[in-house]
C-alpha cells in the first residue's frame, strides 16, 4: 500500500507539472533572471535555481554538523554512559525525533533568530536554517547509529580486547567500520528529512529568493516556496510549483533507494 501511494503521488506530480514544462520549458527554470511567476508563462519569470541552491546549502550544512554529533551521541550512549544515564539519554533522543517541526521553527524564530540577528542582522538566514535542521536530524542519526552499533557482534569486541586495543581504538577501528551500513542509512534518511523540511525553515530562513552569499544572508527553500505560494498560484505559476515538488520528490526517492540498497547490503553481510 505504501508503494502504491508513493507511485500515485509521483504520477500526480508529473501530471500537474507537464503543462508548466510545456509552456515554460525546462531551460527557463534555470535561465530566467528571477522568480516572479505569473499565470501565463510569457508574462513571468520562473528561475528556481536560487531556491534549489538554498535547499542544497541548508541540507548539506545541517548534515555536516549533525553527522559527527549523532555518531558521538551514539558512542556515548553505548560505551561511555552508565546504564541509567544511557537509558534516559536514548529516551530523550526518541522524544526529540518526534517533536513536530513547527515547534522547532517557533523556538528558532523567538530564540535563535534574535541571537543571530545580534551578530549580523537580520537574523533570519541560512545559518539559522542550518542550526535548526541540525537539531532536528541529530536524533535520527544518533538512533540509527546506536541501533547499528548494538548489532555489531560481541566477538568483534572480544577480538579487539585480545589484541590490546584501547577503547577509542576499538570504536574507531572496529565498531564504526562494522556498523557503517546502518550509520549510512541513518545519515541518508536524515538527509531526506532535511530536504523535505518546510515549516521550520519557512519560519527562520527569511524567505528571500536569492542565492545566499554568506551564512547570515536570508534565503528560501523549495519547500518553503511551495507552502507560501500554492494557496494563490494559478496556471503556469501553479504548474511551476509542482515542478519544484517533482524535483524534491526525485531527490528524496534517490536517497531512499540508496538507503534501501545500503540496508540490503548490511543484511547480506
Amino acid at each position: 500500500m505504501s508503494g502504491v501511494i508513493v507511485l500515485l503521488i509521483l504520477i500526480f506530480l508529473v501530471r500537474e507539472s507537464v503543462p508548466a514544462l510545456q509552456d515554460v520549458g525546462l531551460l527557463r527554470f534555470a535561465s530566467d533572471p528571477s522568480w516572479h511567476p505569473t499565470e501565463t508563462a510569457a508574462n513571468g519569470t520562473f528561475n528556481i535555481l536560487p531556491m534549489l541552491w538554498g535547499t542544497l546549502f541548508v541540507t548539506v550544512g545541517a548534515v555536516v554538523l549533525a553527522t559527527p554529533l549523532g555518531l558521538l551521541s551514539a558512542l556515548f550512549c553505548r560505551f561511555y554512559a552508565p546504564p541509567r544515564i544511557s537509558t534516559i539519554y536514548r529516551r530523550i533522543m526518541e522524544l526529540l525525533a518526534g517533536i513536530p517541526s513547527v515547534v522547532y521553527g517557533f523556538w528558532g524564530l523567538v530564540v535563535l533568530v534574535p541571537l543571530i540577528g545580534a551578530l549580523a542582522p537580520p537574523g533570519a538566514s541560512l545559518l539559522a536554517g542550518i542550526l535548526i535542521l541540525t537539531i532536528m536530524i541529530v536524533p535520527t542519526i544518533a538512533l540509527f547509529a546506536d541501533a547499528a552499533i548494538a548489532n555489531v557482534p560481541s566477538t568483534y569486541l572480544n577480538g579487539s580486547a585480545a589484541l590490546g586495543l584501547s577503547r577509542w581504538g576499538t570504536l574507531w577501528g572496529v565498531i564504526l567500520p562494522a556498523a557503517r551500513n546502518g550509520i549510512y542509512t541513518g545519515i541518508i534518511l536524515a538527509t531526506g528529512r532535511a530536504i523535505g523540511e518546510t515549516m521550520a525553515l519557512l519560519m527562520v530562513c527569511g524567505n528571500v529568493v536569492q542565492v545566499p552569499d554568506s551564512f547570515f544572508a536570508p534565503m528560501r527553500t523549495l519547500t518553503a516556496n511551495i507552502a507560501l505560494e500554492m494557496a494563490y498560484a494559478l496556471g503556469d505559476h501553479r504548474g511551476a510549483l509542482f515542478v519544484s515538488g517533482l524535483m524534491l520528490m526525485a531527490m528524496v526517492l534517490v536517497l531512499v533507494a540508496l538507503a534501501d540498497r545500503l540496508d540490503t547490503g548490511q543484511a547480506r553481510g
